[in-house]
């Protein structure tokens, strides 16, 4: 018969067994653990790009950022150390760009550029058997130029102007047409005025008198 000391004994190593095998078959890497949030999301030229990581616990060793679709050192744009007093190590990829690393694992980009487009990767390292890594792709595009708008004068005064001057050409241009009318209409009654009236054939009193003395 069996002791149920050797029973506990095979229970307990099967048990370890059992957990260093599901130690061994957790993914330690993961691409889904981390959440990276684009502000603004779709950048324009020469706006600041903030890439803001969410998820990411209170402590870890270091963070990487890559630019590309693989995160290797042609595509590392720094490495960012919390415990140094410069914490933040450019890469090769950061060429003549001003990025600025932050301790909660962000990332700002100044004046981005449409050439800044692509993938941007961030490696998280934990401890030296953890690491959490995201992903995001970015595309900054050119600014759309809007044509100026020629404003047109809508001042009171200026407006008043505009409106007195034309009742006045307008009321100028009526009284010269009337004036014409009754300038015609004058000269027309004085030519009729003037035209001679015929001579009366019938004598004079006077001549009447002087015709009668002589018969006597």
């Amino acid at each position: 018969m069996e002791s149920p000391t050797g029973t506990q004994c095979h229970f307990s190593k099967g048990l370890l067994l059992s957990v260093s095998v599901l130690a061994l078959w957790i993914p330690q890497d993961s691409w889904a653990d981390l959440h990276i949030q684009k502000i603004p999301e779709q950048p324009q030229k020469d706006q600041n790009l903030l890439l803001s990581v969410q998820g990411i616990p209170d402590t870890f060793q270091d963070f990487i950022w890559y630019l590309g679709e693989e995160a290797y050192g042609g595509t590392r744009l720094f490495t960012y150390i919390p415990e140094l007093k410069r914490p933040q190590r450019d890469g090769s990829a950061m060429e003549q760009r001003n990025i600025v690393g932050f301790p909660n694992g962000s990332m700002l980009l100044y004046h981005a550029q449409p050439k800044d487009s692509g993938t941007y990767i961030v490696v998280v390292t934990i401890n030296p058997s953890w690491t959490m890594r995201g992903k995001t792709e970015v595309q900054v595009t050119e600014k759309h130029t809007k044509l100026p708008v020629t404003h047109l004068p809508t001042s009171t005064g200026i407006v008043a102007i505009v409106i007195v001057g034309s009742v006045a050409a307008v009321s100028l241009f009526i009284g010269s047409i009337a004036y014409l009318l009754v300038t015609r209409g004058c000269k027309g009654r004085s030519h009729r005025y003037r035209s001679p009236r015929p001579l009366s054939h019938h004598p004079s009193h006077t001549q009447s008198h002087q015709f009668l003395e002589h018969l006597e």
